[in-house]
Order: C-alpha cells, then sequence, then structure tokens
C-alpha cells in the first residue's frame, strides 16, 4: 500500500495538470481508502507481533520451569554421588575401618542429607 499511496499523493499534489479536475475527488478517496487498509494492517502486524511475543515468553516460562525441576533433581543426585566418591578414595585411615557403626551412619547421613534436600527443593517448588 505504501508505493500506491506515495502514486496517489504525487499525482494529487504535483501533477496536477496530468489529471482532470472532476477526477481529483476521486483520487483523494482513493487515497483515503489506501490510507486507512495501510493503517490496518500496520496494527494488524503489530497486533502479530505482539502475540508472536507472548507466545515466546510462554515457551520460555514453561522452559524454565522444566530446567529449574530438573536442576533440582541433579542437586538432589549429586549429594549421595558426593559422598560416595568422598569414601570410594581408598585411603588407607578411614574412620568405617575401625568403627563397627561407621558405614550404618554413613549411610543414615546421606539418606538424612538427601530427605532434607528433597524437603527443602519440594518447599521451594523445584521438584
Amino acid at each position: 500500500m505504501s508505493p500506491l499511496q506515495d502514486i496517489l499523493n504525487q499525482l494529487m499534489r504535483f501533477h496536477g495538470d496530468l489529471i482532470r479536475e472532476e477526477i481529483r475527488p476521486y483520487l483523494r478517496d482513493v487515497f483515503d481508502h489506501a490510507t486507512r487498509i495501510s493503517d490496518s494492517t500496520n496494527a494488524m502486524g503489530e497486533l502479530l507481533t505482539a502475540a508472536m511475543s507472548v507466545n515466546l515468553a510462554m515457551v520460555s516460562v514453561g522452559q524454565n520451569e522444566v530446567v529449574k525441576r530438573l536442576a533440582g533433581w541433579a542437586a538432589l543426585l549429586a549429594a549421595p554421588t558426593l559422598i560416595a566418591s568422598w569414601y570410594g578414595m581408598n585411603f588407607h585411615h578411614m574412620p568405617e575401618l575401625d568403627k563397627p557403626y561407621a558405614y550404618p551412619v554413613l549411610i543414615f547421613l546421606t539418606v538424612s542429607v538427601c530427605v532434607g534436600l528433597f524437603v527443602l527443593l519440594r518447599r521451594a517448588k523445584w521438584l
């Protein structure tokens, strides 16, 4: 519509000798219609851009929620992995070698950390 508007505007303003006087009101009418159509298409384009932005924001929010849940489960799995890897290093003087209840205490500690982390992440709505 923009080229048509420019052509009509030039015909009405600058090339008056080419257009007869009885046709000029029709050119103004066509120019007015072209302007309205151009404004309507621009408004619809802006609405479409806004709708696409809203859709992208909603997809991003959903993706952030999924990533948050995955991070919560990764944190929950990281605690026993850390404890097990620490005690799997084969040191010569480890506490569980001398004490008979060291392994059950270590298992209880690992389960306690996992349960505490689970409760904390559940309250934060990450799980």
